[in-house]
């Protein structure tokens, strides 16, 4: 016999779909409806006794007579609260009837503190439903679902004899215990097998497979409990709640802990400098919106009104930006204009919201279902939103889309944490430097700091938020670190340094043009990186020899439709234009993992940078690849141009590019073949080098990539940053193997990742027998000097050294005395 669920409070009702968290949006806790409410009283849904949820105040499950569970969830992210705002008028075990009052809420509290107010009521366990209501307005006892009971399934091998037992003992990571959230997220880990889990704590056991038998636990963050499983696939299912509990990461960012001596704070270079000037501490309060509005089409006028201002002010922007900030201005205004975060926002509007908690709640959900990914570079989107939030959130309060502080010239900004459009900000200010207590290298916010110029660390630690304002600060983003207050001395003596450093600089582009021979006569390449035609023109002033890496993402990133063949063969007959027939290496689009497009659908995976990505994920959309080999066999000057094939671990995946080139060149009735070459990104592809190379014309080295999979260390995870380090005697062991086949073979193998900009690293990469490397425009003319003081024989010998190590510490350490002794700066950390 089925049974009907009556709204427990008045509201407007919505599909789980648009609950701004994913646990409950993909069902996880279960199947159902939720309720927008407008008024501070939960009432029972059904008939039912209230089952004990131990401390939860923001949540109810009432049990009916036929087993059927109903969780009824009060807003979002209320677990936070930890009771505020609520009264439970019902005890635990009561029986009670439909519409009767369980818990009292304080609705403007709720409003101003919690994520959402949306309140999912699932069906958690027992039952299906059949029947339910429509979106749209619903008063406290109007009809909201039909649910008819789940039928008894037998225990698997119920005939047989008892099936063996395994056990694991695990530790609840999740803060706030097994509340709603993570019980969900357990329940859907089993999902996929058969075994019977249980969970034993506190003496009492529970059904893993149950949300509310969980949360009866009562278990918190740090408590022990054990899980139990029997069936076929036992040791199956709890390696899943192993992996599940060991891959959590704490539900609030957590601050890279402190690197420090007395006076000095270490920290990971993002944008290599050094910086002198007293700490300016830069703090974004949240800004407060109001939960209700004044009517849906008051509030639709002031949002539309506030993303058109956002919309031009990005417009601006990009007309005067060039290279990464352009393409991140670009993409800050694709997601202004996206339709479906406007159509949530639209919906809450509806809803009576007010514009800024509309756009907060539409901006908040987006970002949480990037994070919940478990992709850790998926965060830098997650940023964008959020920096994209700010921005609409600044116009509806009356400001400029961007903040306007005023900042003393040569400052050293101090924050927790900066968004990309406050990075941008700071170069037109004239600070000295950043320094940031999370983050990682490779962030949109360094890569930001490294296209301008501005010295960055990142990943010091919760020690830089407590250094006071106007203390004299020495940022050396040579050798990560940050003087704090430190004596005259060492100011007086970094102040002379920084001025030769100045001269130097003057002098390096003075001679940037010139080629870099070593002393005893051996040409270093040094090619520049390009993300877009803005970059070109730049990076020959700065002495670029040609561009050894040409992102292509640009085009095909942030938009709905992919580029068509013409398209991209005038951009990347712009570029080649623009370098004058020097040398062009164009990567095919390196989509996927941290990359996703709308217009190849993917699908979801548990670990993308070990999936679909780079030209696995070309070859799974071979149309789009034969479009883009086409449009670079358009270039003009062929000669010049080169094809780089991305995240290479496969021979057969170089030969099969390779017949659909022969394919399109006899189609176009074209003799000039141009390069093809294969990124060494990962161990397999250093490993295979000496096949790789009788399959390419060419090698070039990734050693972002090649380092986060050589050490096991993803290059976004702000923790353990300060570890991912190209020059760990592993990674150098790998690059060393990669040049001997190349050189074998009369190839020519080069390195086009972060290495190739880091002047420590040059005299090893010549010594590795690396002579071409490719970096970012503005390190190329300290990098031509550097090589300019090097002699190869010495810089082998410096190599076997390196090679012999056993830390990546060891390693700098040899080739900044290597530097030193060369010519190169001392006086200067880094030179």
């Amino acid at each position: 016999m089925s049974v009907t669920l009556v709204s427990p409070f008045g509201g407007w009702c919505l599909p789980l779909a648009g609950v701004p968290d994913p646990v409950f949006a993909e069902r996880m806790a279960g199947d159902g409806l939720a309720i927008d409410p407008v008024d501070g009283i939960l009432r029972a849904p059904c008939d039912g006794e209230v089952v004990p949820m131990k401390d939860a105040k923001h949540a109810v499950t009432l049990r009916t007579a036929e087993g059927i569970d109903v969780l009824v969830h009060v807003g979002i992210d209320t677990v936070e609260l930890k009771g505020e705002g609520f009264q439970l008028l019902v005890r635990a075990g009561a029986r009670v009837r439909a519409g009767e009052a369980l818990v009292r809420f304080d609705l403007d509290l709720l409003a101003r503190r919690a994520k959402s107010l949306v309140s999912p009521i699932v069906i958690a366990a027992g039952g299906a439903i059949v029947r339910r209501a429509g979106e749209g307005r619903v008063e406290a006892g109007d009809f909201l679902m039909e649910v008819a009971p789940a039928r008894e399934r037998a225990a698997p091998g119920a005939a047989a004899a008892a099936p063996r037992q395994e056990m694991r003992a695990l530790v609840v990571p999740f803060e706030h215990g097994l509340h709603v959230r993570p019980a969900a997220q357990v329940a859907a880990a089993l999902r996929p097998f058969a075994a019977e889990v249980t969970f034993a704590a506190r003496g009492r056991n529970a059904n893993a497979r149950s949300t509310v038998a969980m949360m009866a636990l009562g278990v918190r963050c740090g408590d022990a409990l054990e899980a139990r499983a029997s069936g076929a696939d036992a040791q199956a299912a709890l390696a899943a709640l192993e992996a599940l509990f060991l891959r959590v990461p704490p539900a609030k960012p957590v601050l890279p802990p402190a690197r420090s001596v007395p006076g000095r704070i270490e920290a990971t270079v993002a944008s290599r400098g050094i910086a002198m000037g007293p700490c300016v501490r830069w703090t974004q309060p949240e800004i407060e919106v109001a939960e209700r509005g004044a009517g849906e089409a008051e509030e639709s006028a002031a949002l539309e009104r506030a993303l058109a201002a956002v919309v031009a002010h990005l417009e601006a922007l990009h007309a005067g930006a060039r290279g990464e900030a352009q393409a991140l201005v670009a993409a800050h205004l694709e997601l202004a204009r996206d339709p479906d975060l406007l159509a949530r926002a639209t919906d809450a509007l509806r809803r009576g919201h007010g514009a800024g908690h509309a756009w907060r709640q539409a901006a908040r959900g987006t970002a949480d279902a990037l994070l919940a990914l478990d992709d850790e570079r998926m965060r830098e989107r997650a940023a964008d939103l959020r920096d994209l939030e700010n921005q609409v959130l600044r116009v509806l309060s009356g400001k400029p889309p961007s903040s306007t502080r005023e900042f003393a010239a040569g400052a050293i900004v101090v924050a927790e944490e900066l968004l990309p459009s406050q990075v941008m900000a700071l170069e037109r200010s004239g600070v000295g430097g950043v320094c940031t207590a999370r983050g990682g290298a490779t962030s949109h916010m360094a890569i930001l700091a490294a296209a301008a110029g501005l010295p960055a660390l990142v990943a010091a630690g919760e020690a830089v938020l407590a250094i006071p304002e106007a203390t004299p600060l020495i940022l050396d983003a040579e050798r990560g670190s940050l003087g704090v207050d430190p004596p005259a001395a060492e100011w007086s003596a970094m102040e002379r340094a920084m001025a030769q450093r100045k001269s130097e600089r003057a002098g390096d582009l003075r001679a940037a043009r010139e080629p870099a021979l070593t002393r005893d006569g051996l040409r270093v390449t040094v090619n520049a990186n390009l993300g877009s035609f803005a970059e070109a023109a730049g990076a020959l002033a700065q002495g670029a020899e040609g561009c050894g890496l040409l992102r292509t993402e640009f085009l095909f990133l942030d938009r709905r439709e992919p580029p068509d063949e013409a398209e991209q063969a005038r951009e990347y007959q712009r570029i080649a234009d623009a370098l004058e027939g020097r040398p062009l290496s164009i990567r095919t689009m390196d989509i996927g993992g941290d990359k996703p497009i709308a217009y190849m659908p993917l699908a979801r995976e548990e670990n993308p940078a070990l999936g679909l990505r780079g030209i696995r994920a070309s070859l799974e959309y071979p149309q789009l690849l034969r479009e883009q080999l086409r449009a670079i066999l358009a270039v003009r000057p062929a000669r010049a141009c080169r094809i780089l094939l991305p995240m290479v671990t496969d021979v057969d995946d170089v030969r099969f590019v390779r017949a659909l080139v022969a394919e399109e060149l006899a189609r176009l009735s074209l003799a000039e073949a141009p390069m093809i070459g294969a990124m060494i990104e990962t161990p397999a592809s250093a490993l295979l080098a000496p096949s790789l190379a009788d399959a390419c014309d060419f090698l070039s080295l990734g050693t972002n990539d090649l380092a986060q999979y050589t050490l096991a260390i993803d290059r976004g995870h702000a923790r353990l940053a300060a570890r991912l380090d190209a020059l760990h005697p592993a990674v150098l062991r790998l690059i060393a193997r990669v040049a001997e086949a190349a050189r074998e073979r009369g190839k020519s193998a080069s390195v086009c990742g972060a290495l190739a900009s880091d002047v420590d690293a040059l005299p090893l990469l010549v010594g590795l027998g690396i002579h071409e490397i490719s970096a970012t425009p503005a390190a190329i003319p300290r990098l031509k000097r550097v090589a300019r003081s090097l002699d190869s024989s010495v810089c082998a010998a410096l190599a076997r050294r390196a090679l012999e190590q056993s830390t990546a510490a060891a390693v700098r350490e040899l080739a900044r005395g290597a530097r030193a002794e060369a010519g190169s700066t001392a006086a200067i950390p880094g030179g």
